[in-house]
């Protein structure tokens, strides 16, 4: 099949199948006569697998080694435990910072109870204190890339 066939079979853009190609995620296809990309079974079972991973927010680097285990079979699977359990760890920080995230969130809704002139908005107010307070720094709180 062509590349939009897969991207179409597997609901992954042609774009993200190139990148993975570019990257070695997906193996490089053969060639048609014509130059276009012929993709196959394992091509399909391969995107579904990384998108699976995806789905459970694995980087690229955690899906890429994922993908050589799955390549040799018959080696030992206690690296993959390990992986997972770090993996779990990960997220459970994120959702521990994404709490916070949220508490503080709901903190500052509370400093505006009704609507009124922009110059006395509790919310802006606080986050210009805070803003002062913290400089430059970036707060801890928030979770990059979670939204």
């Amino acid at each position: 099949m062509k590349i939009g066939e897969l991207g179409q079979t597997t609901g992954v853009e042609v774009e993200t199948i190139r990148y993975y190609e570019k990257v070695g995620i997906l193996p490089t296809p053969a060639r048609t006569a014509g130059n276009y990309r012929h993709y196959g079974n394992q091509h399909v079972d391969r995107l579904n697998f990384v998108r699976r991973c995806r789905s459970l927010d694995m980087k690229l680097d955690e899906i890429r080694v994922l993908l050589q285990f799955r390549d040799t079979p018959e080696s030992n699977c206690g690296k993959v435990n390990q992986l997972l359990d770090e993996h779990i760890g990960h997220v459970g920080e994120r959702i521990a910072a994404l709490t916070q995230l949220e508490q503080d969130l709901r903190k500052l809704r509370r400093q505006c109870h009704k609507v009124q002139k922009v110059k006395d908005c509790g919310i802006l107010a606080e986050i210009a204190q805070a803003a002062n307070r913290i400089g430059g720094r970036v707060g801890k709180s928030h979770i990059a890339g979670a939204h």
